[in-house]
């Protein structure tokens, strides 16, 4: 599913993250791996053997930990910012904190597509902002939400 916002394109398909061939796929990390970081920073490094040239690793909320909303929108942002400050032109996202952190999807797809739809309409380098949802029913969460973001 593609829907343009301000001549930009936001997309959602169903598969595997590592695939994507986008300039970045976000990691969705724990606090730990980002020392100093802080929840919702971000850190930005190279692809390795990945198709993607960056890896952007972002800590989303663990459920239970408060503001848990907030640090989702804060992880969503800053990723979209640092991927503008490395002039890259596409970036692909996971469903953050979805897994074992327990973030409900219903939630994660309003937050993070309501966050990337305001960004692209602003001023921003980013071409194409993909989520890549492991799990048809991830990625139907995801496109109800669109919809109704985005009507026709």
């Amino acid at each position: 599913m593609k829907v343009t916002v301000e001549s930009r394109i936001l997309e959602l398909v169903e598969g595997d993250i590592t695939e994507m061939k986008t300039d970045a796929i976000v990691n969705a990390a724990n606090a730990q791996l980002i020392l100093g970081g802080g929840v919702a920073g971000a850190v930005i490094t190279t692809g390795g053997n990945l198709k993607a040239k960056y890896v952007i690793h972002a800590v989303g909320p663990r459920m239970g930990e408060g503001n848990e909303d907030e640090k989702l929108r804060n992880a969503t942002l800053n990723s979209l910012k640092l991927a503008d400050e490395n002039k890259l032109k596409s970036i692909s996202f996971p469903a953050i904190s979805t897994g074992i952190f327990g973030f409900p999807i219903q939630r994660c797809a309003q937050i993070m597509l309501s966050t990337a739809i305001d960004y692209l309409r602003g001023s921003t380098g980013l071409e194409r902002v993909v989520f890549c949802l492991f799990g048809h029913s991830d990625y139907l969460f995801f496109a109800g939400h669109l919809e109704r973001e985005t009507p026709i």
